[in-house]
């Protein structure tokens, strides 16, 4: 018996190469790699192909049961030999397939058995397996998108390049079939008979039937309905077949394989609610959006009753999977989805935030979400789920970037964790409360961390102590540190007139030995309103700085009329000091230069009826000049 056998063959749309032998009994082929192997038997062969590919050419081979065989890589001269083999062992005349080169993109489609193929000129361009289609979507009102299973399941460093999406553009519309019409009809008397859909849906629907007939190749082993899904948003339902679920809504309909689900979560979002999140190798899409990972959503208190379709033998291969459930909904879901992808479900671990839930509110750039700390990973779960592995953790900052902007953002801090890899994620709007409880538990993960808050924790507490001190001298109507603002300025303000010589002069005037202490005390002061300088000396330094202050009020007010004027003007500064930083900072601009100063309170006493604030005000104009005088000797 004779055997032809030709190299460098490749079956179907594998990457790897092989050889076909040919014999009177019918042909095989086997990888040279591996133990893949196909034999096809003499009495099954009906037809025969020969076409250009883009492996050189193909032999495609029709088989008894509707079902073809394809063998790409054979070269031009293989031709001839092929088909006296053919005719002589098989009774099969080998038909040579023309193909369009013309390149045009526009055509026509043809559903020809499990193959889409696309014609130009009634030529073939090119032909699309739908045995391979993943999700068929409707990107927009005249264009439909198919999704290709890839082959490589596991990634290769020098795999071939595939291709994953095609969009066709089908303008248009198109009367419903008499199947469409009659199933219409039966759902709303509106719809008449030849009701015109666009040709996109039309071909839409049609991938998704025939796409089907090939993908599904056993029954459906579970069926939940409208299913609560948060990320993509809306509701499906989930048929759970053997080998992948399908997702369908009501414009997007998604093939999932087990094989693409890397992990499984089951975390409780609040008493109410609880996430199960299916993390994906290959991301599902919807447009130009990408989502790599499926949030659902389930009642806590729900509860349903549901028989598998499965026998006891084809049960007992899976772990963990029991024949009938009566169990709250997402308890049957995660455990059949636990059995049939064969990944464990991460939980919720033993963090716990001051309210005991395993996650605290947080914000990652403008999306707010929940940020579980768990055992291996930290987990912001929101519209675009984040997942960091403890591992891939270089060092995690607390940091509150917003202190001074106002009293809300002293509440909160900010967590920037810093990968190995590279990225960086910055949680911001974090409650005070739960520091403790975030910093424990990387400190029991052993993870390296860095405290950039203290700083600004320490001067917005020194503010609020120093609040609540002039609330009670307000209230209590001593206002004994004011004095020392408006008194020790007296003198130094009396020195500058608004020139810009003079104010060089009054400069000058500031190292006298008698007047510079308090002269350069109070203009610091003055300056900030706030009293920044004083806070960060700690509690000792305030009660020095108290007992000071207590020691000058008397000196202060035995001035008369003008101390009393510029107490009241030195109030509003420190009234503002309640209040966030960048508002005391804004009035310190209008007083913090003696020129400034001296005009506001100036000015300001004109207006009072009081005669002896005027007289003063004369005596000031002539007050620069005396001293200087006194400077000079």
């Amino acid at each position: 018996m004779t055997t032809t056998q030709f190299d460098k063959i490749y079956h179907g749309l594998s990457p790897e190469v092989g050889k076909i032998r040919i014999a009177p009994s019918g042909m095989a082929w086997k990888a040279e790699e591996g133990s893949d192997m196909i034999a096809l038997q003499a009495a099954d062969m009906k037809w025969a192909q020969w076409i250009r590919v883009a492996r050189n050419y193909q032999l495609r081979v029709g088989l008894k049961d509707r079902t073809r065989e394809t063998f790409d890589g054979f070269v031009r001269e293989d031709h001839d030999k092929l088909a006296q083999l053919l005719k002589q062992h098989f009774s099969v005349i080998l038909e040579t397939r023309e193909v369009s080169f013309k390149g045009w993109n526009w055509g026509v489609t043809d559903f020809q058995g499990q193959d889409l193929a696309f014609l130009v000129s009634n030529k073939t361009a090119f032909e699309l397996p739908l045995t391979n289609v993943a999700n068929s979507n409707i990107a927009g009102r005249t264009e439909v998108s198919l999704e290709f299973a890839t082959q490589n399941k596991k990634p290769v460093r020098n795999a071939p390049d595939e291709m994953v999406e095609i969009r066709f553009y089908v303008p248009g519309t198109q009367v419903k079939g008499q199947r469409g019409s009659d199933a219409g009809s039966e759902k709303s008397d509106n719809e008449e008979e030849g009701e015109e859909i666009s040709a996109a849906q039309a071909f839409h629907d049609m991938v998704k039937e025939k796409a089907e007939l090939g993908q599904v190749a056993g029954a459906i082993i579970l069926s939940f309905d409208e299913v609560n899904v948060l990320t993509p948003r809306g509701r499906y339902d989930v048929d759970m077949y053997p080998d992948f679920l399908r997702l369908r809504g009501r414009t997007y309909d998604y093939k999932i394989m087990y094989a693409s689900i890397s992990k499984l979560f089951l975390l409780p979002k609040d008493d109410q609610h609880v996430l199960f999140i299916l993390a994906l190798n290959v991301p599902i899409r919807q447009g130009q959006t990408r989502y790599q990972y499926l949030v659902m959503q389930f009642n806590r208190e729900e509860e349903i009753t549901a028989e598998l379709n499965m026998s006891e033998e084809e049960i007992a291969q899976y772990e963990k999977l029991k024949k009938h459930y009566e169990d709250p909904t997402f308890e049957v879901v995660s455990g059949v989805f636990r059995a049939l992808s064969k990944k464990k479900i991460v939980g919720a671990g033993n963090f716990q935030s001051r309210d005991g839930h395993p996650s605290v509110k947080a914000n990652l750039k403008a999306v707010q979400g929940d940020l579980f700390m768990l055992e291996k990973y930290i987990f912001f779960v929101s519209k675009q789920p984040t997942l960091v592995e403890l591992a891939d953790i270089h060092q995690v900052v607390f940091s509150r970037l917003g202190a001074g902007l106002g009293a809300t953002a002293a509440r909160t801090f900010d967590l920037k964790i810093v990968t190995k890899r590279g990225p960086e994620y910055t949680f911001t709007s974090i409650n005070k409360e739960e520091y403790d409880h975030v910093n424990g538990y990387l400190q029991e993960k052993k993870v390296k961390t860095k405290n950039e808050m203290m700083e600004g924790e320490l001067i917005m507490a020194a503010d609020d102590d120093e609040d609540e001190e002039m609330q009670s001298v307000a209230s209590s109507g001593e206002e004994v540190p004011k004095p020392r603002l408006g008194g020790d300025d007296d003198d130094s303000e009396e020195g500058p007139v608004p020139t810009d010589e003079d104010f060089q002069a009054s400069d000058s005037d500031s190292g006298s030995p008698t007047e510079s202490d308090s002269s350069d005390e109070g203009g610091q002061t003055a300056s900030d309103a706030s009293g920044d300088r004083d806070f960060m000396r700690g509690a000792k330094g305030k009660g020095k700085a108290k007992a000071a202050s207590k020691k000058k009020a008397p000196a202060k007010k035995g001035k008369g009329g003008e101390s009393d004027a510029e107490e009241s003007d030195a109030e509003k500064p420190k009234k503002a000091a309640p209040k966030p930083k960048p508002k005391p900072k804004a009035k310190a601009k209008k007083g913090g230069d003696d020129d400034a100063m001296d005009v506001d309170q100036e000015e300001r006493p004109k207006p009072k009826p009081k005669p002896k604030p005027k007289a003063k005000a004369k005596d000031d104009e002539e007050g620069p000049v005396k001293k200087k005088l006194k400077t000079t000797d």
